[in-house]
Order: C-alpha cells, then structure tokens, then sequence
C-alpha cells in the first residue's frame, strides 16, 4: 500500500469518527424534541398529536441540497439525509405506515423513499384498507398510488379522497422500472405473465414484441404477480426488483417499460394539517354548478390571483348521471395569500369543494 493512499484512508477513518459523533448528536437532539412533544401533548390534553412534521422535513432537504457543493449529487443526499431523519425520528417516537402490499410493490418502495427504513411498514390488501388503517389510527400514515405517466390516474384513490376525512400531506414521485421476473430466464418457456394490469399496459409494447404468444393474466398487485410465478415454473411476472428479492426470483430482463421516463405519483394520508415549507401545492376537488360557462367560472379565480394550476382531471360523481367532479392540483399553499384569496372566490362559484390538503413539493 503506497503512503499517500495510506494517508487518504486515515483521514477518511477520521472522518467517518466524526460524522458517527455528530449523527449520534443530532439523534440526541431528536430524543429531547420527542420528550418536549411529549410533554405539550400533555399539556394539551391530546394524546395523538403529530409526530410527522412534513414541512419541516421538507424545509431540511431543501437546505441541504442547496447547500450541497458535491461530488455527491442532490439526489444521492436526499437518499442520504432521508434515512439520517428516518433514523432520528425513530428515537421520538415509532412511526407506522400503511402501504398498498404485500411486501415487494411499488407502494412499499414510495414508503420507505419517502420515511426511510426505520419506519413500521404496514401491508394492507387494498386501497381501501389503507384508508381505512390510517382513519381507525392503526397507522400514522397510508402511502397510496393516485396516478402514473402512462396510464393515467388510479381512480379508486380518487373515490376514496373524496369520501374519507383524512388529508393529503405528502407526495412522492417514484420512477418505475418494471422488470421481467421468472424463476427460469428462457423466454421460449414463458406461457403466462402475471402483473398488475396498470403494469402490463405500461410494459405492452415490450411484451408484443417479445412475448407475443403469453398469456397476460392481472394480479392484484406486482408482488402477488411475483409470487404467483414463483409458485408456476412456466410463468413470469412483471415487477419492480424489490419483487424479486421477496419471492426468490431472478431478474431476467429489466427496464422493459415502454416509456423510460415511466412515473407514478403517490400520496401521504394523515390526519394533520401541514403547515407552509415554501414549497407547496394544493390538491382539491370540486364541482361546477349546471350552467353555461361554470367550468370557466371555477378556473377564472386562479388566473386572476396569479395561481398556477398544475394537475385537472374529471371523474364521475355518484350524485348523478352524467354528472362529474374535478379534481385540481395548483401551486402554492392554501395559507398563501394569493391561494387564499383564489380558494375563498371557487367557494363562491363553485357548486361543491373540499380541500384534500396543502403538502410540499416532492424532491
């Protein structure tokens, strides 16, 4: 070993004493932040006070990566910083996340993207029980897919934010890359392809192409897709990496999706309030009366407060025949002034409305 390499290896040993120094800091700092909580929760009489402070959190990542000088890119610290809160927030208290399971979907990989490992992962088997384990406090929070790059919006999400009290305060964007799984790589022997049917549309062009002559059989979820092909030697499914890992089965062709830049957006449930990071959106939904010109009417308050509308999709209602509500996404905070001045016109003109909630921008 040559005597500079000797010196570099040194200092990084003094370095590394050193950050295992000031992490154990930080982690001692977040001890005495969960006793405070603890005591005002006291104080206040309300035992399920938050333990999640999105837009703090937010407010770090964004320090940090403007701050970040490199070689470590903006994307390498959110990871790194992610898991260094995930860690410390453990020590104030334990946090449990409800997740479209089982273990080895997509949903488990946008839980632990957006909380770090030291999180309680909680599988549910539907949209619906995750809701459900947030609203009845089994979970702090429910991690759930609302819409993806290529196939649109996940509609029972939808429903379901419309229906349920608990509020948006959160949102990863998870990049999918969907990957041929199998327990035998010999394509010839591929008779049949479980996934999840918003999978096999994303991964259609792949699949004609080379599988042509499989039959496409959908799963309820990616991962019980994998664990169908593990138990069928002449079947594959179509899944994330985590998926293979969970059920024993090899990787035979990856990034088969048809568009590379493939992306499903997900949701944080809760039941706080979050309050402003700097860098938020609002999502709502909300109805236009049955008069000519009441769509307009619903988007006109926006422009005239300078307010950027970013998501639009309709879906129908359940009040009605040919009746639908529409579902916004717009830039800002609902404690903005100008959103707030734009929010309090829509109650004005629109025919129904509900705030899902103001959250930070995904990083």
């Amino acid at each position: 070993m040559s005597e500079k390499l000797k010196q570099h290896r040194e200092q990084i040993d003094r370095l590394d004493d050193e950050l295992l120094k000031l992490v154990n800091q930080r982690a001692a700092l977040a001890q005495q932040i969960g006793h405070l909580k603890e005591y005002e929760k006291h104080l206040s009489g309300n035992p399920n006070g938050a333990v999640l402070r999105p837009e703090r959190e937010a407010q770090v990542l964004q320090r940090l990566q403007e701050n970040n000088t490199g070689p470590l890119s903006n994307a390498a610290v959110v990871r790194l910083f992610t898991e260094v809160v995930s860690q410390c927030r453990a020590l104030e208290a334990p946090l449990t996340v409800a997740y479209l399971g089982p273990e080895g979907t997509f949903s488990e990989q946008a839980a632990f993207m957006r909380f770090g490992s030291a999180v309680q992962g909680q599988p549910c088997a539907t949209i619906d029980d995750v809701f459900r384990a947030v609203e009845n406090g089994t979970a702090h929070h429910g991690m759930v897919p609302v819409e993806n790059s290529s196939e649109g919006a996940i509609g029972r999400t939808l429903d379901l934010l419309l229906q349920s009290t608990l509020q948006v305060c959160g949102e990863v964007m998870l990049p999918v890359h969907q990957c041929l799984l199998s327990q035998h790589c010999e394509l010839s022997t591929i008779k049949t392809i479980y996934s999840h049917p918003q999978s096999l549309g994303q991964c259609q062009g792949w699949l004609n192409a080379h599988l042509p002559n499989a039959a496409r059989i959908p799963a309820a979820s990616n991962a019980e897709a994998a664990r169908l092909a593990a138990e069928n030697p002449h079947s594959a499914a179509v899944a994330g990496v985590q998926a293979a890992v969970h059920f024993g089965l090899s990787v035979c062709v990856e990034n088969i999706e048809d568009d590379a830049r493939n992306t499903t957006r997900f949701l944080v449930l809760g039941k706080q309030q979050v309050a402003p990071s700097g860098n938020d959106k609002t999502s709502l939904v909300l109805s236009a009366a049955n008069r000519p010109g009441a769509v307009h009417d619903l988007l006109a308050p926006l422009a005239r407060h300078g307010v950027s509308m970013t998501r639009l999709e309709s879906r129908p209602a359940r009040s009605g025949l040919w009746e639908y509500v529409f579902y916004m996404d717009i830039e800002g905070h609902q404690a903005d002034t100008g959103v707030a001045a734009a929010l309090a016109e829509l109650r004005q003109v629109a025919a129904f409305i509900k705030i899902l909630g103001s959250y930070p921008v995904a990083v």
